[in-house]
């Protein structure tokens, strides 16, 4: 008797467990929606691979360009600035398509998971469909022109009220680093 409630025990645990594993599974059909919607949107997982690899790259030339500015010799600018932009240059070549592929390659696991969590297969068709849609194309190509149109029209129109406000805040700033800056010793009498 005691077998027997053992065994019953273990397949009724076999049987709960299968039931969950099966419930867990996506099926094939969501998979390739899934599979789907990522090839779809590989170009903006490399987009965003692409500024993610590129942005110390950007930051370290801004605080180049400003120590180059104001700490080196005017003669020894422009070398030293092609010397960075050479390390720069070799940085992104073999940084950039690095990060890239390693994108592409994680996005099933993490883009897809939460896809395949919180998408049913119904949305995940509709969602396919919207973004291989050509007005959806279409409009994905005209955006930088809406983009461009935007902010010309943007800076045309706040430049009169903004430029006052960004030349205000410089003169602060640059007013604080005087103030917080050595004064510069003077030179010794003869």
């Amino acid at each position: 008797m005691h077998k027997k409630l053992l065994l019953s025990t273990l397949v009724l645990c076999f049987a709960i467990l299968a039931s969950s594993q099966a419930q867990s599974q996506t099926s094939p059909a969501k998979k390739a929606l899934v599979a789907r919607v990522l090839k779809i949107q590989q170009p903006v997982i490399e987009g965003t691979a692409t500024a993610l690899a590129e942005r110390p790259a950007i930051e370290m030339v801004d605080r180049a360009n400003a120590v180059i500015g104001t700490r080196v010799a005017p003669e020894k600018r422009e070398p030293l600035a092609k010397e960075i932009q050479a390390d720069v240059k070799k940085y992104l070549d073999d940084t950039v398509p690095f990060v890239r592929d390693r994108a592409v390659k994680l996005a099933p696991q993490t883009i897809g998971a939460l896809l395949e969590a919180k998408l049913s297969e119904e949305e995940l068709k509709q969602l396919a469909t919207f973004l291989e849609s050509p007005a959806y194309n279409k409009f994905q190509q005209i955006g930088g022109d809406m983009q461009k149109s935007l902010l010309e029209k943007l800076l045309a129109d706040t430049r009169s009220t903004v430029e006052p406000r960004v030349n205000a805040l410089d003169q602060a700033i640059a007013k604080r680093l005087s103030a917080a800056s050595p004064a510069t010793p003077a030179a010794p009498a003869k």
